[in-house]
């Protein structure tokens, strides 16, 4: 197969300005960094995928000492935040999984699985008002989602104790 050469000319202006602008676009490249991680990137840390793990053992201590761990490297992963508080959650511990939940919405206000999460803690302490206000979120950003009709069936089944 024959190969292709492109020889492209730049003007003295056009070469000057690619050469000044070449500092703003590895800064800009430095900055996706801090963009919160994907599943596949999640996929590649070890201890992500211990703390997946240990969500579906059940074992929830386990799992909140991974996510811990995870966001001390990676204070930029909403879904790490969000796993942590719902670990955290399930141990009992509240205050701990509503200041993770409440770190993974001001990093990703969108992130439905902590609006939905989150939803349901309040309604574990007895809070449907911030439940509901967390289910608004969430319709807003999609009606039909799995986390919106999962968080508005355990609203529409909360009993106050």
């Amino acid at each position: 197969m024959p190969s292709i050469h492109l020889r492209i000319r730049m003007s003295a202006p056009m070469l000057a300005a690619a050469i000044l602008l070449t500092p703003l676009l590895a800064l800009h490249t430095a900055r996706a960094a801090d963009t919160p991680t994907t599943p596949v990137e999640n996929a590649r840390v070890d201890d992500f995928a211990v703390g997946k793990k240990a969500i579906d053992a059940k074992n929830w201590a386990l799992a909140a000492s991974s996510f811990s761990k995870v966001v001390a490297q990676n204070p930029k992963n909403a879904d790490a935040y969000n796993l942590l508080g719902y670990s955290n959650r399930w141990l009992g511990k509240y205050d701990e999984a509503f200041a993770a939940y409440n770190k993974a919405l001001a990093l990703d206000p969108r992130h439905k699985g902590a609006l939905e999460y989150s939803g349901v803690a309040y309604l574990k302490v007895g809070q449907k008002a911030q439940a509901e206000a967390q289910l608004a979120k969430l319709q807003a950003i999609c009606a039909q989602c799995e986390e919106t009709t999962d968080l508005a069936k355990a609203i529409a089944a909360y009993r106050p104790n």
